[in-house]
Parts: C-alpha cells; sequence; structure tokens
C-alpha cells in the first residue's frame, strides 16, 4: 500500500477552464409567499419568531435561534435600510445581475435583525460606504425573483 508521502506530485496536472452551472432552485412555500409580495405588492415582508422575537429576511421556515416554527408570522418591513457592509464587484461575468463594477451590499432593513443582500445604484463606487441609508426601488418587469427588487438607492 502506498503512503502519503510515496505519492509523486509530479504526475498531478491541474486543469484550467471554466464551469458554468444554470440551476432552477425551488423557492418553497415562504420564499414563493416572499417573492409574491414584492412582485405583487412592492412590500418586502420577513418573518418574526414570537418566541426569540427576531425578525428574519430573507423568511425561513424555522427559527436559527430556537428551532420554532415561524413560517407563518408574516411582518412587513420597511423598504428603507441601512448598509452594513459592501463590496464592489469588479469583473464581469454572465451569470452575474449587472455589468461591473456594481455595488453590492448587505443592508438592514428596519426592524429586521438579518441583513439582506443586493445590489446599490445611483451612487459612485467611490462614495458608498457603511451606514448610508437606501431605498428598494422594484423591477418594472418581474422576474419572480429577489431581482424584482432592482435595486436599492440612497434615500
Amino acid at each position: 500500500m502506498k503512503k502519503e508521502k510515496d505519492f509523486d506530485i509530479n504526475n498531478c496536472y491541474t486543469i484550467s477552464g471554466k464551469l458554468a452551472l444554470p440551476y432552477t432552485y425551488f423557492a418553497g412555500r415562504t420564499g414563493s409567499t416572499f417573492i409574491t409580495h414584492i412582485r405583487d405588492n412592492k412590500k418586502i415582508m420577513g418573518v418574526r419568531c414570537n418566541h426569540c422575537n427576531k425578525v428574519f429576511i430573507p423568511p425561513r421556515q424555522t427559527c436559527e435561534k430556537c428551532l420554532s416554527m415561524i413560517s407563518d408570522n408574516w411582518v412587513e418591513l420597511e423598504n428603507q435600510g441601512e448598509i452594513l457592509n459592501y463590496t464592489v464587484v469588479r469583473y464581469d461575468d454572465n451569470h452575474l445581475p449587472r455589468k461591473a463594477p456594481f455595488i453590492l451590499a448587505m443592508i438592514k432593513l428596519g426592524k429586521a435583525d438579518t441583513p439582506v443582500i443586493h445590489i446599490v445604484e445611483g451612487i459612485s463606487i467611490n462614495d458608498v460606504k457603511e451606514g448610508l441609508k437606501v431605498k428598494a426601488v422594484f423591477a418594472e418587469k418581474t422576474t419572480n425573483t429577489i431581482l424584482d427588487i432592482d435595486h436599492f438607492e440612497p434615500v
């Protein structure tokens, strides 16, 4: 039996290339309700845990803290929030929702305890900062995805 130290690394090769994996994601009842509210009502909804009093966005079926079922405890969130942190995407890829460069931020909406990650527009990449107040801009043409919120922009 060969031991790890007997392995000849010179017989190893690497292969360079691009791998794109298109997929269809089943949003489930909770995720579908979330998207439907955005699409039809231009409202961003979260779910509240009645035991922990935490509000989650994107919504989920169970509380991550106490594991209580929370998928029926819907609460409307403000369409405005604050950038907690951000990054600037500086490369283009066919699978990205925008052409680079663009801002991708973690945004805390009102009383939500968890942030949502989304695109920020309407501000230079040099001027964006943590703590910036932003508001949701809803898409004119819907896609039945989180991109029915087209982007966030400064208030």
